[in-house]
């Protein structure tokens, strides 16, 4: 080989070192704090298309409480008749408030229903911020049971922080609910339809997502890793990532929709709900449930 042709090589070569070691420095300055995780399906069970294809949550409180589940068939005649006619993903906390997602087809608020751990509902309405979506999809208690997240319809780069309805003593049935905090999300969102804690700083959420513009398939479940754990006084950032497409089986072809999502603690387990397009919906709609690794 000439000199100047092998001159002209080692330029290259060491052109792409260069680039090599830029895109692995790049890579190692962006990795999340925590690593991502994965979900290994581990088995389903038929989602009853009338009270149980909105949301889920586990409840500890009181012992050995069943799962409970949100559909248009859960919604009281009472709350209903007042224009409330769709409930979202519900969420209980570690000491047993229950809380249910609201909202109208119009309007400026939302509500979240709660229900005491002796048995007694209140309601909470939040006032719509100023460019605030107005569907109401998903609650997602903190850890810690202070604080609320809960997110918009669409293609959003924040979740929104409330205080806890009904266990933050800064709620009251009488007065608005006011949004604390926000979390900056490092990666847009698309259609999230639930989310939950699964650690003090870690978010599952599945998302209705349609397109899979966003991060390569379509009704993905993601991992939102908190830079701290939301304490109501200052935003927090979020790093998303997509762990993976949930499970889209059914006996009928079109779109399916990826609805409420949970984590059990005490088991280890993650369930998802996943809505059969069309007449299948009756039929073979599922709660997907997953274990980690």
């Amino acid at each position: 080989m000439p000199a100047s042709a092998r001159q002209r090589c080692h330029a290259v070569l060491a052109g792409l070192v260069t680039l090599a070691t830029a895109a692995v420095v790049s890579l190692a300055a962006t990795a999340p704090a925590s690593a991502a995780d994965t979900w290994t399906e581990t088995g389903s069970d038929r989602a009853d298309p009338l009270t149980e294809t909105q949301g889920l949550t586990s409840v500890e409180v009181p012992a050995n409480s069943p799962n409970r589940y949100t559909g248009i068939g859960t919604i009281p005649l009472g709350v209903s008749s007042r224009g409330w006619n769709h409930v979202g993903d519900p969420d209980a906390s570690y000491d047993g408030y229950y809380i249910e997602p609201y909202q109208r087809d119009s309007g400026n608020s939302k509500m979240f229903r709660v229900q005491a751990p002796g048995g007694a509902w209140s309601e909470y309405v939040h006032t719509l911020s100023a460019g605030e979506a107005l569907n109401n999809s998903w609650a997602a208690i903190s850890p810690d049971g202070q604080w609320m997240l809960s997110g918009e319809w669409g293609t959003m780069t924040r979740l929104l922080v409330f205080p806890t309805p009904g266990v933050n003593p800064a709620t009251s049935p009488s007065a608005n609910l006011p949004q604390a905090s926000t979390v900056r999300l490092d990666h847009a969102v698309r259609d999230v339809q639930g989310c939950d804690f699964s650690g003090p700083t870690t978010l599952l959420c599945s998302s209705d997502d349609p397109e899979g513009s966003l991060f390569g398939l379509t009704k993905p479940l993601l991992q939102i890793d908190l830079s701290a754990a939301p304490n109501g006084t200052a935003d927090v950032s979020g790093h998303v990532t997509a762990l993976r497409q949930l499970p889209l089986r059914s006996s009928c072809s079109g779109t399916f929709e990826a609805e409420g999502i949970d984590y059990d603690r005490r088991s280890g387990t993650l369930r998802v709900i996943v809505v059969s397009p069309g007449f299948c919906v009756l039929t073979d709609s599922k709660t997907y449930k997953f274990s980690r690794g």
